[in-house]
């Protein structure tokens, strides 16, 4: 009788074919090899890139006036790169100027707000955020749930969504921002949804989905868990830790509770 061959266990080549991260790289010497040296140099480019982009506020504004969508425009008390960066409490706290025009918009109560904001990563808000907003709208209207409010942020750190739904009365907010970039994602996308926004609430208070990119969540993924959190959301009156993702949609890393991949 033979003998089955031994089952062999994967190669380091084999991993690195199931993910992007930085694993079998060999070396040279006590160094990395050439090749993946400047490969890592080259991504940490483009994350440090990512963090300093400009928000594309009117391409979005164009991008969302197609799917007839007008966004209301706010901006954080951080009013440039290196104070959002360096001040991270100032990107929470929106500026009087546009505190007093979402004040004068005559939007007291919505069943939904959408919150655009740049984050950590404008380059992913840019890319994803309009096309994210086409999957959604419908999914959420199939709910008989409207979007009675979208509002892009400038210098918008996640808690910025808080004080922004309390003034338009959102019962549920959905914020979505650019996340930290990573050395093989500097264009990720994260959603953070609150129920009953309110200056004060932390991360526990939400649910995030995050990893919203072109090789990560898609976008139909994330409008459809987007959607089923939102609607169980507002029919348990909850978010965050007391809201368990259990759409049966994708990979449960992607929605976690009081996630934070923003720096909030």
């Amino acid at each position: 009788m033979t003998t089955p061959p031994a089952p062999t266990s994967p190669s380091l080549a084999d991993l690195r074919e199931l993910t992007p991260a930085r694993v079998g790289l060999g070396r040279s010497g006590a160094s990395l090899p050439t090749d993946a040296l400047l490969s890592f140099t080259l991504d940490h480019a483009r994350a440090r890139d990512a963090v300093h982009a400009a928000f594309d506020v009117s391409g979005i504004a164009a991008g969302l006036a197609g799917l007839g969508i007008t966004p209301l425009e706010v901006s954080s008390q951080a009013h440039s790169r290196r104070d959002y960066l360096r001040r991270p409490d100032l990107g929470r706290m929106l500026d009087s100027a546009s505190r007093r025009s979402l004040e004068k918009c005559g939007i007291t109560a919505c069943p939904c707000a959408i919150v655009i904001g740049d984050g950590l990563s404008p380059t992913a808000v840019n890319v994803h955020a309009v096309e994210l907003i086409r999957h959604l709208v419908p999914r959420l209207a199939a709910d008989k749930i409207e979007a009675g409010a979208v509002i892009a942020a400038s210098g918008a750190r996640v808690a910025l969504g808080d004080e922004i739904g309390a003034i338009v009365g959102a019962r549920m907010l959905v914020m979505l921002i650019g996340e930290r970039p990573g050395l093989s994602a500097p264009d990720s996308l994260g959603a953070y949804l609150t129920f009953a926004p309110r200056i004060g609430l932390t991360d526990a208070d939400r649910n995030c989905i995050s990893n919203i990119h072109h090789a990560g969540l898609s976008y139909a993924e994330a409008a459809f868990r987007i959607s089923w959190l939102v609607r169980e959301g507002l029919a348990r009156q909850i978010t965050g830790v007391a809201l368990k993702d259990e759409s049966g949609g994708g990979s449960s890393r992607n929605a976690l509770p009081g996630c934070d991949k923003s720096d909030t």
